[in-house]
């Protein structure tokens, strides 16, 4: 994937994250914004810049979506928190292997999780990265943020090498499915995220090693229309209005399905 990094700011700060990110992620930097994606550093962020789809996308964890549905999004009664298997005051340790804009793992460890994120695709990474280091230093959510890790690379790999003292016990995965392109149902920011990640072409690969390496459970958010991945059937399933979250538990869980 290419790209190009842009430092728009006199900020000596934000001047050396964008040199450390040029080097780093082996990206040129450049004093124009150029097609198809560049990264542009700012004083307060880091955007990336896809003329094609408008309007520059970052990570926010601090204020707009994130911050709302961290305060509004139904805490530890959702689907998705009852999916994670927070019951009462359990906090399980989390891997997020397909991290994309951070969102679901923002709200795990707004929960009380200790999550890890891992993103292949290095233009998402760099977002990540920059929005997590910023909300560590924001007194509100700071505490959040430090519950977050970021790794660079493949799920698959990543997991395959993960020694067993370091083994979570749930690993969420969120494969990305066919979506409608065109359709204007579909926002900017997803299609950007689709057309960066490109077609899922490891998801079988990936259930399978996270099965050996989840202590307590995967799981796995499908559109409730998607078959299961594998044609494989989770031991149980939650439903919402539009997504499913399937759930695989281990050999040692299958009697204490706690959802």
């Amino acid at each position: 994937m290419s790209g190009c990094i842009v430092i728009q700011s006199a900020d000596e700060k934000r001047i050396r994250v964008g040199k450390h990110l040029s080097q780093s992620l082996k990206l040129t930097l450049s004093d124009t914004i150029q097609k198809p994606y560049c990264l542009v550093i700012t004083d307060n962020t880091v955007e990336l810049h896809a003329p094609e789809f408008g309007k520059p996308i970052s990570v926010d964890f601090v204020s707009g979506k994130n911050a709302h549905r961290r305060k509004f999004g139904g805490g530890r009664g959702q689907p998705f928190a009852k999916a994670i298997g927070l019951k009462g005051g359990q906090n399980p340790t989390v891997i997020d292997a397909t991290a994309g804009y951070g969102r679901d793992a923002f709200v795990l460890a707004n929960l009380g999780c200790k999550i890890t994120l891992i993103e292949r695709q290095t233009l998402l990474w760099a977002l990540l990265h920059d929005a997590i280091e910023t909300a560590k230093q924001d007194p509100e959510i700071s505490e959040i943020a430090d519950r977050m890790s970021l790794i660079h690379g493949t799920s698959t790999d990543y997991l395959a090498q993960l020694p067993e003292t370091e083994w979570p016990d749930v690993i969420y995965m969120d494969p990305m499915y066919p979506s409608r392109e065109k359709s204007a149902l579909v926002k900017k920011e997803m299609q950007l995220l689709h057309q960066l990640v490109g077609p899922d072409i490891d998801s079988e690969d990936l259930l399978a090693i996270a099965q050996k390496r989840a202590k307590k459970r995967v799981v796995v958010k499908r559109p409730n229309s998607a078959p299961f991945i594998s044609e494989q059937k989770p031991s149980v399933s939650i439903e919402g209005k539009t997504t499913r979250y399937d759930i695989y538990l281990t050999q040692q869980n299958l009697k204490q399905i706690t959802t």
